[in-house]
């Protein structure tokens, strides 16, 4: 099972690190979590480089892709080799993820057509640009579609692809390994609160 976080120059830590925490909660052996990248090294918006693990064209044959956030997002939508590398991604047969600014990406790809999104609020009139609603709350899923809005939603969109592809109780020891202690109850039930409702009776 691969899971990839797009993550691209200027990336925020916030939106792919956490999320990239969270899922390696998950102990499988086949389990695998990649940040993903179009360049051999990426630095954030904060300085922090990292190497990728894995490039686009193997991200677009996950199973899972989040598309992470930054400050050049516009330019990612605007650099045509990468878009085009990214028109494999299909939810037919993947879930896909946009945290924040990922979402016009996703937007852009045509993957959000009838479908309202979450994002931050300084992406937020870009998205409604590109023809979607945006929504005043931060996670949203229909179908094999997500969408968080806010840094610190993104653990929403990984316990929201744990509990797709490996269970709601694989989910919530994820969540509640990285709740803060004294506040693991409550901060688990909040994340439930957002995310129950967009899920599937059964996993994936």
């Amino acid at each position: 099972m691969h899971i990839a976080i797009l993550t691209f120059e200027g990336y925020n830590e916030l939106d792919s690190l956490i999320a990239l925490g969270v899922l390696n909660r998950v102990q499988r052996d086949d389990w695998r979590v990649t940040i993903a990248a179009p360049s051999p090294r990426v630095r954030s918006m904060n300085g922090v480089v990292v190497e990728r693990m894995a490039d686009l064209d193997e991200a677009c044959d996950a199973d899972a892709v989040i598309v992470g956030s930054g400050i050049a997002t516009r330019e990612v939508v605007e650099d045509r080799t990468v878009m085009h590398a990214l028109r494999r991604l299909n939810p037919s047969r993947q879930l896909i993820a946009g945290q924040c600014s990922g979402a016009l990406v996703l937007a852009k790809l045509g993957l959000l057509q009838d479908v309202p999104a979450c994002t931050d609020l300084t992406t937020k009139p870009w998205v409604v640009a590109a023809g979607v609603e945006v929504l005043n709350q931060p996670f949203f899923a229909r179908g094999n579609v997500a969408t968080a809005g806010g840094c610190l939603a993104s653990h929403y969109l990984a316990a929201w692809i744990i509990a797709r592809l490996e269970g709601r109780d694989a989910a919530n020891d994820a969540l509640h390994y990285v709740a803060p202690v004294g506040e693991k109850d409550e901060y688990v039930e909040r994340a439930w609160r957002n995310i129950a409702n967009y899920l599937p009776a059964v996993p994936v």
